[in-house]
């Protein structure tokens, strides 16, 4: 014999659902710590890093921000190349902890470069770039064509 039985949504509390949220958290730490955590020091090794950026765009200005704690300004350098602005340099290691082992190390070092394409014509001879505590911005003046222009509507 069979027979159908009406489906109940089941019930959760506030509680229950806060801890399957916390374990949830708990999995995704474990699973960055472990299978990411291993690629970051590998990448670490190699040498590979890139740099966070900000881009930024307003009516006159493509503004980038680029996070380069522990760089000297000597050792960034900055082009502009066919609508693409690359951002390279080096952060050199520092000397290891006499009598010390490392137990965490998440601090790349290392040769870095990022390529950005802008997403409009800038002047390049006017373009700007500032170091300053560890946040290097690079400010490109937009080319005349690509600002925006207010249009006169005609009435006929």
């Amino acid at each position: 014999m069979s027979y159908l039985a009406r489906w109940q949504r089941p019930e959760l509390t506030v509680g229950s659902t806060f801890g399957r949220l916390f374990n949830l958290r708990d999995e995704l730490d474990r699973l960055f710590d472990g299978s990411f955590g291993e690629l970051s020091r590998t990448s670490q090794l190699l040498g590979v890093w890139n740099p966070p950026v900000d881009i930024y765009e307003d009516k006159n200005n493509v503004i980038v921000k680029a996070e380069l704690s522990g760089l000297k300004r000597e050792d960034i350098e900055v082009s502009l190349h066919d609508g693409a602005l690359s951002i390279s340099g080096e952060r050199k290691s520092e000397e290891k902890v006499e009598n010390a082992e490392a137990r965490r190390t998440e601090r790349f070092v290392g040769r870095f470069q990022r390529t950005i394409t802008l997403p409009s014509s800038v002047k390049s001879d006017q373009v700007n770039a500032q170091y300053k505590d560890g946040v290097l911005t690079v400010t490109l003046p937009k080319a005349e064509e690509a600002k925006p222009r207010q249009i006169q509507v005609s009435a006929n």
